[in-house]
């Protein structure tokens, strides 16, 4: 697994599947609970706090930022604790910012996310969970779930998760849990959430520092970049 597939950076972009991107789940009632929340999002703002659990059930990490969603193909994830990491996805590519190594990865963004349920993004209208099972699974601690699961493999192999469930407090987005294919759960609880605020779309621009290293991965097909 390269450096965009460790276990936070996943769940960054899988987390923006449920929290902006869903709009066309439908059945039964927190399928239709999450359509209804997400028909009409054409942008979100929220807090996060996530958590990573070993297949024992053991918690290994722990932290915390913020997001910014702008459909369609744009997010801000910022991980503010206990360490500084942004990604912005511009509509064309990905950037990574490590504070910490001062390096920053850029890559084209439809490569970076092509294994990932962000795929979706390019996809038309009434598409969007070509290739999804949602499936209903009642009440648990006080939330509806529902849960979807990928039932194709892409070109480049399967996807790197094998199930999110998503969690509604009333009509509110509280949760969510990405099981990836490693054996991991990734759960997300989301605070302060806001539908529709006015963002600038400078949130979704990213410049790299002055004496970072930055590292160019190339995409598909003839004339890439080295």
């Amino acid at each position: 697994m390269d450096a965009i597939a460790s276990p936070f950076r996943r769940a960054a972009a899988l987390a923006l599947l449920a929290a902006a991107l869903l709009p066309q789940a439908a059945g039964a009632a927190a399928a239709q609970r999450l359509a209804a929340f997400l028909e009409d999002t054409r942008a979100l703002r929220a807090r996060f706090v996530q958590e990573i659990v070993a297949e024992d059930g053991t918690p290994t990490e722990r932290a915390s930022g913020t997001l910014a969603v702008l459909r369609p193909g744009r997010f801000r994830w910022d991980y503010r604790e206990p360490y500084r990491q942004l990604i912005v996805a511009d509509g064309e590519r990905l950037w990574i910012y490590d504070e910490d190594l001062a390096q920053v990865t850029v890559r084209p963004q439809a490569r970076a996310l092509g294994r990932t349920p962000l795929q979706i993004l390019g996809a038309p209208a009434g598409r969007a969970l070509e290739g999804f099972a949602v499936r209903e699974l009642g009440l648990r601690g006080g939330l509806e779930w529902v849960e979807l699961v990928p039932q194709r493999r892409g070109e480049d192999g399967p996807a790197d998760f094998e199930r999110i469930r998503v969690g509604f407090e009333g009509p509110r987005l509280a949760r969510m849990e990405l099981v990836d294919a490693y054996g991991q759960t990734v759960r997300l609880r989301f605070e302060a959430v806001e539908r529709n605020p006015a963002l600038a779309p400078a949130l979704f621009r990213f410049t790299p520092p002055p004496g970072v290293d930055v590292v160019r991965e190339a995409g598909p097909g003839p004339g890439a970049e080295e």
